[in-house]
């Protein structure tokens, strides 16, 4: 029996597998890395990954190593270690718990609304994630302060709770179904007070800009801005789905003798609903931006755009990583 072939050794593994200026490619990618099975995968799976990628970057090929086996171990390797300081990231904080923790989550929120204590400990209990998902996945280039996680989480669930509080009583005397909206509204709110205080450093100083090569030119303010409200506009994305449809559906649900005969069943019927529009929401939404986003020179700062125009003088567009 002969021996399969032996991989070329010039695979860029550093970029996805999949073309990521099409929307298609970004969302192939995407799912992947939300895949909620790789939270399933041992100890010894994920060091074996590891040992694939670092052997593979540094130029070794393990024998009858194939093309699809390299991009599995790649896709794994990259949901558990950290990408710049290639720590075992916490497990409920990797993107692959995204879709199991923010059903259970949501679904609770959506649940228990109706009292001001579940409305207080629901959404702590979702921002509490939130900070635990901000700080796993961290740059590394612009790591966050312990003051800088404590005020974000302080102000993100106040805000959150004041916003949920405040439209809770606005709908006191408005139909039911709307009542089911505030949960929405709170997070939408956080996650606009959330994302910018996570990353207000590189608000302050500027993210790295490259050309198309990778290579660095700079840090601009105007890119990390862009790069913000891509993310936030991502993330509330993808609450929306979860939780604009299971209200409705609970709504008409709830009517039914069934429901009334089983009241227990409703918030397993309510996280199930949501972990529905979670699996298809999450990686889509991701993949609304490229990861590696882009902008014109021009629309940089003046400064930023002379320090370019001196390396550069016909660059006409710059790359950044967005972040997630």
């Amino acid at each position: 029996q002969k021996m399969p072939p032996s991989l070329p050794a010039t695979i860029n593994i550093q970029e996805p597998r999949w073309d990521q200026s099409t929307f298609q490619g970004r969302a192939k990618h995407f799912f992947m890395v939300t895949d909620p099975r790789n939270l399933l995968l041992s100890g010894a799976t994920l060091e074996e990954a590891r040992r694939v990628v670092e052997d593979y970057r540094a130029g070794t090929v393990h024998p009858g190593l194939t093309e699809d086996q390299l991009w599995r171990a790649k896709y794994i390797y990259d949901s558990a270690f950290h990408p710049d300081t290639g720590e075992k990231m916490i497990l409920v904080g990797r993107m692959s718990a995204q879709v199991p923790m923010n059903m259970t989550i949501t679904g609770c929120m959506l649940t228990f609304y109706r009292t001001t204590p579940a409305v207080l400990f629901w959404q702590w209990v979702n921002q509490s994630f939130n900070a635990i998902v901000n700080y796993t996945n961290r740059s590394g280039d612009a790591p966050i302060t312990p003051s800088q996680l404590g005020t974000a989480y302080v102000s993100a669930t106040t805000g959150a709770v004041v916003t949920a509080l405040g439209l809770k009583s606005l709908t006191k005397h408005l139909p039911a179904i709307i009542g089911r909206y505030v949960p929405f509204a709170a997070v939408a709110a956080a996650n606009c007070i959330n994302i910018p205080l996570m990353r207000q450093r590189e608000l302050k100083l500027g993210i790295p800009v490259t050309d198309e090569n990778g290579n660095r030119l700079g840090e601009s303010t105007a890119a990390a801005q862009k790069a913000i409200l891509q993310v936030v506009v991502s993330r509330i994305g993808m609450a929306a789905p979860a939780m604009a449809i299971p209200p409705v559906i609970m709504s008409i649900l709830e009517k039914r003798a069934f429901l009334k005969r089983y009241p227990y069943l409703n918030a397993p019927l309510q996280v199930g609903l949501v972990g529905l529009c979670l699996v298809f929401a999450t990686p889509l939404c991701c993949a609304l931006f490229p990861q590696k986003s882009s902008m014109p020179v021009s629309s940089l700062e003046p400064e930023v755009q002379d320090q370019i125009r001196k390396k550069d003088r016909w660059l006409e567009t710059v790359y950044f990583n967005k972040g997630l």
